[in-house]
């Protein structure tokens, strides 16, 4: 009786153990502290990991005073450059430019990856392309926003070009940036994808103003480009599926 009483305990101990393994949720990211240094410093140390996920402070707007990455060519860059794919996982966050100076929010290199939920990048501004991004890798915003970023070239919210590049927006928002050409979105030779998403109120020096797009691949899928100026994708070197006026 003893030894079967032992045995029951055992595998009562066994049960509850599996138990606790199955129902036990995955290790939480900590959150990273809402301010400029916590927030290069947690994509400093992604880089460096090979990639990994920087969770945002619920509701935090993170303001950038200064650049902190440069590639000498392209002009600086709020962020360090994302270098390997890093995912920011927000929850309705925004990361900004200070006044002060101007420089884009992000850029992405040929082997980085650049993954937004539930965040807003806002007011970049370079003398170059990318207002709000530069991108040579992989851009995913997923529930998202480029807005109020601006570029004296090409590309207010996005500028992605190369053989490696893919920007892909999923429920996301391009609004009101500015540019020489194509305040919203520039792809050239990249590969542009955008699924419920709207691109709208952009607003540039040359058409067209929302989207630019020459060679590589271009998908709109139930997503809408207007009110856009001087135009919404006329003047692209390259038609826009599914993009009119």
């Amino acid at each position: 009786m003893s030894h079967r009483r032992t045995m029951l305990a055992v595998a009562g101990s066994a049960i509850l153990a599996a138990g606790t393994t199955v129902l036990l949720p995955a290790t939480a990211h900590a959150a990273v502290a809402c301010d400029e240094s916590s927030l290069v410093t947690a994509v400093n140390a992604a880089n460096s990991a090979g990639g990994g996920t920087v969770t945002l402070t619920p509701g935090c707007t993170y303001t950038l005073t200064a650049s902190h990455g440069d590639d000498g060519v392209n002009g600086p860059t709020g962020l360090p450059i994302i270098t390997t794919s890093i995912t920011f996982e927000g929850n309705a966050n925004t990361i900004t430019r200070a006044a002060a100076t101007n420089f884009r929010i992000a850029q992405v290199s040929k082997t980085g990856g650049i993954t937004l939920k539930a965040v807003t990048l806002s007011g970049g501004h370079t003398a170059t392309n990318g207002g709000g991004i530069l991108n040579f890798g992989a851009v995913e915003l997923t529930g998202s926003k480029l807005s109020n970023n601006a570029a004296d070239g090409v590309g207010g919210a996005i500028y992605s070009t190369g053989g490696a590049a893919a920007a892909t927006f999923t429920s996301s928002d391009v609004k009101n940036n500015t540019a020489h050409q194509a305040a919203g979105i520039a792809s050239v030779n990249a590969t542009l994808t955008l699924t419920s998403s709207v691109v709208s109120g952009n607003a540039a020096g040359i058409n067209p103003g929302g989207i630019y797009y020459v060679a590589g691949t271009a998908t709109l899928n139930t997503s809408s480009v207007t009110a856009n100026t001087p135009t919404n994708c006329t003047g692209s070197p390259s038609p826009v599926p599914g993009c009119i006026g």
